[in-house]
């Protein structure tokens, strides 16, 4: 009998130059499959995220947010070319808002400072970021599978413990594939194996990068551009089969009829996969500001400190306008909002990157120019605060106006 199947290994268009999934036609094929929930896992980023959120739930589609991340081949700080070029895969996908927030993070790493031809991760970061998500072993490419494939069994094994262990038991499954390979049907075999002596379940996917077989043409050409290579290139990269499209719940069980549990376990992690995001409530970085201040005094101490510089002894009427401004800003949410773009101006300007004077109704606030976000006196002008921010108009100060 044919239960119910859900696709955890997808790669979208976000996949730049290799996953040919565009949001739209992914969405509505999940749908015509009657499938009740579908991931997102692209290579090593998250920028599809959102589109991907909202389209599916649209369609009644259950998002499942993820990201199939590069893992370091030593530490993520390690960037020796002969030890350092070649990553490993591991998929993560967020069971919740807190592993929604630690997947940030260990993406945002993996580019800040793990970045060597790709943005990778370490075991290390894993460990730090693990709460709420639950970790597939990936493809070939994952660091299991290419110690089973150099015929090395015991350090897979290792690697598949250490795994285990840092997201915890039934947070962590060894991924079944089968596009056809005949490496994958050797290394399936030693994962249920492993799986057998270690307890870690097995889950089974398909590598999705298009969504219809046919379109596996149109993806051989994406990996072309990727690798600046031609089509008639025999040593050029390219998949062996077309065999990585979204398959339908009868081709999943078709291939992999002898392991019954990995299928079903694809619908009790989809389960417990439930990323909510509120679009109505406005999210704003955590502003760390020094010991012994609050965000809100310290947005005051630079106030203060800048507008003796921009008015040499400023009047009771101009302190006044400083102190009602801030006033609305404190009861109105904003005060890291206006310390985070003070932050990335002053860097700008320390560093000699150009910025303008400020332009639109941001320069009606004396705050503005007393962080030196804006170069315009507000006082000489008779410009209003009220334009760029004003208890009555509940929204968001535009951005656009303060850069």
């Amino acid at each position: 009998m044919i239960e119910d199947f859900i696709h955890l290994h997808v790669h979208t268009e976000y996949s730049l130059l290799d996953g040919f999934s565009r949001i739209d036609k992914l969405i509505k094929r999940v749908k015509e499959l009657n499938m009740q929930a579908v991931a997102i896992t692209d290579h090593g980023c998250m920028f599809g995220v959102i589109d991907f959120y909202k389209k599916a739930k649209k369609e009644g589609i259950k998002p499942i947010i993820g990201c199939e991340v590069y893992t370091a081949s030593r530490s993520l700080r390690d960037k020796d070319p002969k030890l350092d070029k070649y990553q490993g895969h591991l998929v993560l996908l967020a069971k919740d808002m807190t592993g929604y927030k630690n997947l940030i993070k260990l993406v945002s790493t993996g580019y800040v400072e793990g970045f060597y031809y790709k943005p990778r991760v370490d075991f290390e970061e894993l460990q730090k970021h693990s709460e709420g998500i639950i970790a597939l072993s990936a493809c070939l490419g994952g660091d299991v599978q290419q110690s089973l494939l150099n015929r090395n069994y015991e350090k897979a094994k290792r690697i598949a413990l250490k795994l285990n262990k840092i997201f915890g038991q039934d947070n962590f499954y060894l991924e079944l594939q089968d596009h056809g390979l005949k490496e994958q049907r050797e290394v399936n075999l030693s994962l249920i194996k492993l799986s057998e002596e270690t307890g870690i379940p097995l889950v089974a996917t398909n590598d999705v990068h298009y969504v219809n077989k046919e379109d596996s043409k149109t993806h051989d050409i994406l990996l072309c551009i990727q690798t600046g290579k031609i089509l008639q290139d025999e040593h050029r990269m390219k998949f062996e089969t077309d065999e990585f499209y979204l398959k339908s719940k009868e081709e999943m069980y078709d291939l992999f009829s002898y392991t019954q549990s990995a299928l079903e376990n694809t619908v009790k992690i989809a389960q417990r996969c439930n990323v909510e995001f509120d679009f109505n409530q406005i999210h704003l970085p955590k502003y760390e500001v020094p010991n012994g201040f609050t965000p809100s005094s310290y947005l005051r101490k630079l106030c203060m400190d800048g507008l003796k510089e921009r008015f040499e002894n400023p009047s009771d009427e101009i302190i006044k306008r400083l102190n009602y401004e801030l006033d609305v800003i404190e009861n109105m949410g904003y005060v890291e909002y206006f310390l985070i773009v003070w932050d990335f101006i002053n860097f700008a300007k320390e560093n000699n990157i150009m910025v303008g004077p400020g332009r639109g109704s941001a320069a009606g606030s004396i705050v503005a120019y007393s962080l030196k976000i804006t170069d315009i006196d507000p006082i000489k002008y008779g410009l209003i605060f009220e334009r760029f921010l004003n208890p009555e108009r509940v929204s968001m100060p535009d951005c656009k106006y303060i850069a």
